[in-house]
């Protein structure tokens, strides 16, 4: 992790740091229910890292008590964004038990990142689900049955 504002998230925030080997540890070893990750996609250049780089230590203390922030490894990061839909670098993602239930793409406004974050915090808010693929159906029929 050779980006600067990575290091002083864990160094200085004391933000944990989570791989694909121990990510269901952190889960488990989670007082609240719900989790902060942070997918920096810090393997290729993005400005936009810098900018959820610092205001993330900023989001955890917004919701402190609430959510339990983590970095994602950027060696993890390909293994893991499927199982927590992600799609674009960087990302939050809100978990809850695990399971996501907020994605946050880019940068945003600080009263998007309020509202987003705390409607994925909502009791209710829904896991979300990977898109399902089109299926279909062949059905073969002889001819005179």
């Amino acid at each position: 992790m050779d980006h600067p504002l990575l290091k002083a998230l864990v160094a200085r925030h004391g933000v944990a740091t989570v791989d694909e080997a121990s990510i269901d540890t952190f889960f488990a070893s989670c007082d609240a229910r719900h989790a902060l990750l942070f997918f920096s996609g810090a393997g290729a250049p993005r400005p936009e890292t810098s900018d959820v780089a610092v205001l993330f230590p900023e989001l955890l203390k917004m919701f402190a008590g609430h959510v339990r922030g983590a970095l994602v490894a950027p060696e993890a990061e390909a293994a893991l964004k499927t199982r927590f839909q992600v799609f674009v670098f960087p990302s939050l993602v809100v978990t809850r038990d695990g399971q996501p239930v907020g994605v946050l793409p880019k940068i945003l406004d600080w009263a998007d990142y309020q509202q987003k974050i705390a409607a994925a915090l909502a009791p209710d808010a829904p896991v979300l689900v990977a898109a399902q693929g089109p299926k279909t159906e062949f059905a073969f029929v002889r001819q005179g049955e």
